[in-house]
């Protein structure tokens, strides 16, 4: 697939909308029923990323006449959040919503579609999956597990999790269980935390319980949702090892090839808009939510240059050894880090500068 080509024909908004009036009809009247199951790897309350698969399934249905019918199961109906690209890839079912850096336990590989820590921001993210030649080498790569992948939103760069208690110094860190996914937890694991991988629906009761001591999310509205500032004030920011959290649709290839053209469009279509409503649903919701935690007594914290340091010099120690060995990660991480340079450096001549300049004048 040429994502390029896409791209230019694709709209988002207004054009969309008169694809559905015009295209539906005629696609109702030549293209056969087809009916796919999702399951996401979220569950229903988080209503920003789960409405998202919503939100594919609704546009696709109207995109096509209803032709084209996807039904939404939420983590665990079908199989356990943290299994739904294995369901995929096996065609339990034909598609799934969840983060690719949730399978960096099979390769390393998988978290360059998600997040890669101290790496590009959401912006940054898609100019290189959609220009930059991203989105080829991750199928190339997401080719050896039978899938495709398509963005589906993002949540923004993220914070830096719920503590139990203030951590100053890479000493504060040893011991801690931290509920953290992706290569996130491969670094702090180096500076001494003890990362536990947990489905999103089971993360609050591990937290209750003191089965963790920190858990990472999303952000300011999923967090208080999950409730997470019942039990633990400190929250900390920023988020470095999620600068973006990009979300994915994963399709089961055979399953794609089987579909029409104009329902192969439909979808990517579709998922392309989720791309879009999901940041800026985020982005409204977040600051709102922020302002309600801290009025419950939520301690909004950052980590020290100390601890930022230390991660940073792991993580780029972490990206050497495995572009070593590796050849999956090695494949993907060479053309990774000259779009990061690229998109920092144009970033620091007016996007930075711009931001600073206005946030020091509040």
């Amino acid at each position: 697939m040429q994502r390029r080509d896409f791209l230019k024909k694709a709209s988002v908004g207004a054009a969309a909308g008169a694809a559905t009036t015009l295209a539906a009809p005629a696609i109702a009247q030549t293209q056969p029923a087809i009916r796919w199951r999702l399951t996401s790897s979220f569950p229903k309350s988080l209503d920003t990323v789960y409405g998202g698969a919503e939100l594919l399934a609704n546009r696709v249905r109207a995109l096509t006449g209803g032709k084209f019918d996807i039904r939404v199961f939420p983590s665990g109906e079908i199989v356990p959040g943290l299994q739904a690209l294995d369901a995929v890839q096996q065609g339990t079912v034909e598609v799934c919503q969840t983060c690719s850096n949730y399978y960096v336990g099979k390769d390393k590989a998988f978290a360059f579609g998600t997040a890669m820590p101290f790496g590009m921001n959401v912006r940054q993210q898609n100019a290189w999956i959609y220009y930059g030649g991203g989105q080829k080498l991750l199928d190339d790569f997401y080719a050896n597990f039978n899938v495709l992948s398509f963005l589906a939103g993002n949540s923004g760069a993220q914070m830096g999790g719920w503590w139990r208690k203030e951590v100053n110094t890479v000493a504060d860190l040893k011991g801690v269980k931290m509920r953290i996914s992706g290569l996130g937890g491969a670094i702090f694991a180096e500076l001494g935390v003890v990362p536990q991988q947990i489905a999103g629906s089971d993360t609050y009761p591990a937290l209750e319980k003191g089965s963790i001591d920190a858990v990472d999310w999303v952000g300011p509205y999923d967090d208080e949702k999950l409730g997470f500032y019942k039990i633990a004030k400190n929250y900390y920011m920023p988020g470095w090892w999620e600068p973006s959290a990009a979300i994915h649709f994963f399709v089961n290839r055979k399953e794609w090839e089987k579909l029409p053209k104009e329902y192969q469009e439909a979808f990517q279509t579709a998922a392309a808009e989720c791309n879009v409503n999901m940041l800026a649903e985020y982005d409204y919701k977040n600051p709102l939510a922020l302002g309600r935690l801290l009025q419950h007594g939520v301690k909004l914290q950052r980590f020290s240059e100390r601890i930022l340091d230390a991660a940073h010099k792991v993580a780029l120690d972490l990206y050497a050894d495995e572009a070593g060995k590796n050849a999956n990660f090695r494949a993907i991480y060479g053309e990774w880090e000259k779009s990061r340079k690229g998109q920092a450096a144009w970033f620091s001549v007016t996007e930075t500068r711009m931001d600073q300049y206005l946030q020091a004048r509040k």
